[in-house]
């Protein structure tokens, strides 16, 4: 029988030490394999077309034509190819990471500091190879890092009965998201009206520095304020509040009050900000009055809290598989049996807009 096809990588990258890392970390894997490598995006430009990658790993920092310029002049030939950019946890780095993804580029990494060779093939491995997998839509590799359950985010979906129930009206907005997720919100978010009467939470998988950056974007391009969370204050209507990244977000209800907190607990499903732990607070104050948001993005966070809050009665949506960058975290939500809707991104708007707004439950057959 013939071999299957290995995913081709192409590397842009001006650092030797980092092209040999990186060509290591690669030929580890069974499923992929180095197409070719450039020092520059002006000849990564030329020899893409002969190439023809998968997808494409590409740095900032390079002679004659960076990275930001890459990604325009790149996205003019190839609108599809997945493109990683490696960033640097400074608040210039989160900047242009940033701005290169709303460019176009489809997610990033934090580029290895570390300049001994050992440890920067075990941070390539840990952090960048799965990306590739998933970006290039292959199966996770037996020891990546999601082994919660056993269910596949394309595995046949898990049949729920679902009783006749009453909804709620809608007094939480909570939208877990990860990779894509900085153009989905930023899609996503300008739809929302200036009169949405609810308050909206969002966990975004992202590094700290990076979600202040990220919500001063999105207020910009949006008719709500958008703010990164500030530990101890109170949750507001028409306010879309970001956890921080590397602290969890919860809501809390105190003498009366419903406030918002963030500390510094264990990772869950290896992240900081979790989309379950936000979940669970959500389920802990607002039980079914809650509306639960499933974007793009690896992994099955946000899973555990939509079954805690599905079993209270809370609505849950997920993004549809067409539209979203990687179908990991809706994914798993959709094949439990768990999503009261499964949508496109740019439908996903004016659904939540007409679950806030009907304030008197209807009784629905599912």
């Amino acid at each position: 029988m013939p071999q299957p096809t290995k995913k081709r990588v192409l590397l842009v990258d001006a650092a030797v030490v980092i092209r040999k890392a990186l060509s290591l970390a690669i030929a580890q894997d069974p499923d992929l394999e180095v197409a070719g490598t450039a020092v520059n995006g002006r000849v990564a430009l030329a020899k893409f077309p002969s190439l023809k990658p998968d997808i494409v790993l590409l740095d900032f920092e390079m002679p004659e034509m960076d990275g930001l310029e890459t990604v325009r002049e790149l996205r003019k030939i190839d609108t599809r190819v997945p493109i990683i950019m490696f960033s640097s946890l400074t608040e210039r780095g989160a900047s242009v990471t940033l701005e290169a993804l709303s460019l176009g580029a489809t997610d990033y990494v934090t580029k290895p500091s570390n300049v001994d060779m050992t440890a920067t093939l075990a941070a390539i491995s840990r952090e960048l190879i799965p990306k590739i997998r998933a970006l290039c839509r292959l199966p996770e590799a037996p020891a990546s890092l999601a082994p919660v359950t056993r269910l596949s985010a394309h595995a046949p979906p898990i049949p729920i009965l679902h009783r006749p129930r009453v909804l709620s009206p809608v007094q939480v907005v909570a939208i877990g998201v990860s990779t894509g997720g900085p153009d989905a919100l930023a899609r996503l978010l300008p739809s929302l009206p200036a009169t949405f009467p609810v308050p909206i939470v969002i966990a975004q998988h992202m590094p700290a520095i990076f979600t202040s950056l990220l919500a001063a974007r999105l207020s910009a391009k949006s008719a709500l304020p958008v703010r990164e969370c500030v530990s101890g204050q109170p949750l507001t209507p028409g306010c879309v509040i970001i956890a921080p990244g590397d602290f969890h977000m919860v809501i809390s209800e105190e003498d009366g009050r419903v406030i918002l907190k963030t500390h510094q607990g264990p990772k869950e499903n290896f992240c900081r900000p979790s989309v379950d732990v936000l979940f669970h607070s959500i389920a802990r104050v607002f039980a079914a009055r809650s509306l639960a948001v499933v974007l793009t993005g690896m992994g099955q966070d946000g899973l555990k809290g939509c079954e805690t809050l599905h079993s209270l009665g809370a609505r849950i949506y997920v993004q549809d598989e067409a539209s979203s960058v990687v179908w990991g975290m809706p994914g798993f939500v959709a094949r439990s049996g768990l999503a009261d809707k499964t949508l496109p991104l740019d439908q996903m708007g004016a659904e939540i807009v007409r679950a806030t707004t009907v304030q008197i439950a209807a009784r629905t057959q599912f």
